[in-house]
């Protein structure tokens, strides 16, 4: 018998992406009924807490849009610029969550490497992470997105269809992002390396900073304008939010919808309804026809590219005689030479640990965007000092900066804290037989990240306390809680990571993605609205004129923030301290 008698023929198109498909639904579906068969308390406690972050969510979002309708006017005018506004922040998000995404599921992961050598065409396997990305990078968002519009149509007094048009338009709406962003991950792993990469983005954030800081600048109104012409002087205040309302934007065609059906206005909401699906197929149909015939090319480029200055002979030279004659240590060995008192054994972890994350270009490119916002964030604080005469909104607002903290304190510890355990990958084995010990690996990732994440947190809690022009006694106040935050969230995602962990994926995106990131996101966000909420209800300073705080509430306040903090921190990485010590290679 021939060899091409032996050899199967290849799977066509829809075959193959149909086996795909079946095949990861299939795992997807056991592992999520392993962890129930698992431990059935375990699944009932975050079925628990995943509604009550529902519940919550939904009840601020009710309660804030229905204390904006309330101002007589104008109520309905701030709801829709807010509407349009969160649209189009929540598209730019999803376009940057894409594109890195995308990028990482395409370019650096093991699966797509031995697809491409399997009998599977390259537009099937682009089709076959054009789903998987999408699908990682939009839950998160239908996840946010669900209670809001729930709330916004209850405080509308809508119907049982808005709640299907808002479940067509968003599902319809996050493919653009993942279209977009899948193109702009192509492109770059065509025409750019990373070293490239990192000099352009770190560039473009400098850019984007001082160009927030030059456009966003405040308005200059006089007393007689703000006594007499009020929707004019609001039209002022809010004409930096402008561009959400730029008729091209996919943003614009869903708040426009939404905000038509809830109105009444059917045939004008059916008329965006249209413009978005129309648009949604015309550019799905060229991503998932065409693209996928230049991702060869591109995965190619990325896994045969030379650096980007090979080209010049100084470099090529300069390499020569490094490696030659001079540095025998790296960069990063030097600089921690300078640190004696970190043992040998971990300072070797720490320095393998810095290297994989600056050569993971999706990882500090999340970085660089979750810093940018940080930054457009702080210099934007600044133009609420002149309206802070009051207690009552000095009180308000400060707390509201502590939230605002935490949240990002949140957004850290969950997506860059909670992976680390689990990109050890199937080499944890060797990392756990060295005579560093699993347990003081844990440690010492532990260690890392809370440093890295109090010299985050409590710069931004003290910038933003200067720009709110508060005491030094309220500063240290609200310093001293954000770093027992800090250490309370970097001890719940190590340990949590521990406990779920997730050695076959290599993708962080997925792993946070999965059942125990999910959780950690969870009891993250509670935890900050409880603390938060202890401490604002026990603060010990006036909240109002002529209204003191009662040095009890003040004493079960702060007594409860840090018995709350230390038994949330203190027990899951307990627990992951006794798996590691039972570790089983």
């Amino acid at each position: 018998m021939s060899d091409s008698q032996n050899t199967p023929p290849p799977l066509g198109d829809g075959r193959a992406l149909r086996l795909l498909l079946r095949v990861n639904g299939l795992q997807a579906w056991r592992k999520l009924t392993s962890v129930g068969e698992k431990s059935k308390l375990l699944t009932l406690v975050i079925a628990t807490f995943l509604g009550g972050y529902g519940l919550v969510t939904y009840l601020l979002f009710y309660k804030g849009l229905d204390f904006l309708r309330g101002f007589p006017g104008i109520g309905d005018l701030l709801m829709e610029r807010m509407l349009f506004l969160l649209f189009a922040v929540l598209f730019l998000l999803l376009l940057f969550s894409n594109l890195i995404i995308g990028y990482t599921s395409l370019f650096r992961n093991k699966e797509s490497q031995f697809l491409l050598s399997a009998p599977v065409s390259s537009d099937t396997l682009f089709r076959w992470k054009f789903i998987e990305s999408t699908l990682v990078a939009s839950w998160a968002f239908v996840f946010l997105i669900a209670p809001m519009l729930i709330a916004y149509g209850n405080v509308r007094g809508v119907d049982a269809s808005f709640y299907l048009l808002t479940t067509t338009l968003v599902a319809g709406f996050i493919i653009l992002p993942s279209v977009f962003g899948s193109w702009c991950a192509v492109t770059l792993a065509r025409y750019m390396d990373r070293r490239a990469f990192q000099i352009a983005a770190i560039f473009g954030f400098v850019i984007f900073v001082f160009g927030i800081r030059l456009w966003m600048q405040p308005e200059q109104l006089n007393d007689e304008a703000i006594e007499f012409r009020v929707l004019a002087v609001l039209d002022r205040v809010m004409s930096k939010t402008e561009f959400s309302q730029f008729p091209a934007l996919p943003s614009y065609w869903l708040s426009s919808s939404v905000q038509n059906w809830a109105d009444g206005l059917r045939v004008s909401a059916r008329f965006y309804m249209y413009v978005l699906c129309a648009n949604v197929m015309f550019f799905g149909m060229l991503a998932w026809t065409r693209t996928g015939r230049y991702f060869y090319e591109a995965s190619s480029s990325v896994h045969s590219r030379a650096h980007v200055f090979g080209q010049w002979e100084w470099f090529r030279n300069w390499q020569a005689h490094r490696a030659a004659f001079s540095y025998p240590k790296g960069f990063m060995e030097r600089v921690f030479q300078l640190l004696p008192w970190i043992r040998p054994d971990v300072r070797a972890l720490v320095i393998k640990d810095v290297r994989m994350f600056w050569r993971d270009t999706t990882q500090w490119g999340q970085t660089l965007v979750l810093f940018g916002l940080l930054a457009v964030y702080i210099l934007n604080l600044r133009h609420f000092t002149r309206q802070l005469s009051n207690p009552f909104w000095q009180h308000i607002i400060s707390y509201l900066n502590l939230f605002a903290c935490s949240l990002n304190l949140a957004t850290l510890t969950t997506r860059f804290v909670f992976p680390q355990f689990s990109l050890e990958g199937k080499r944890v084995w060797i990392v756990g037989m060295s005579p560093l010990g699993l347990v003081k690996v844990v440690k010492t990732k532990f260690a890392m990240s809370t440093i890295g994440s109090l010299i985050v947190t409590l710069g931004l809690i003290f910038l933003s306390c200067h720009f709110l022009k508060l005491d030094w006694q309220r500063t240290a106040y609200f310093v001293g809680a954000i770093a027992i935050m800090t250490v309370t969230m970097n001890a719940l995602a190590i340990g949590l990571g521990v406990l779920f962990p997730n050695f076959k994926e290599d993708n962080p995106g997925k792993i946070v993605s999965g059942f125990g990131g999910t959780f950690c996101l969870v009891l993250s966000f509670l935890y900050i609205v409880s603390s938060v909420g202890m401490l604002a209800i026990g603060t010990p300073w006036v909240r109002r004129e002529n209204i003191t705080a009662d040095p009890v509430s003040v004493t079960i306040s702060i007594g409860g923030f840090i018995l709350l903090s230390m038994l949330l921190g203190w027990l899951p990485f307990r627990l992951a301290l006794r798996k590691t010590r039972d570790f089983e290679y």
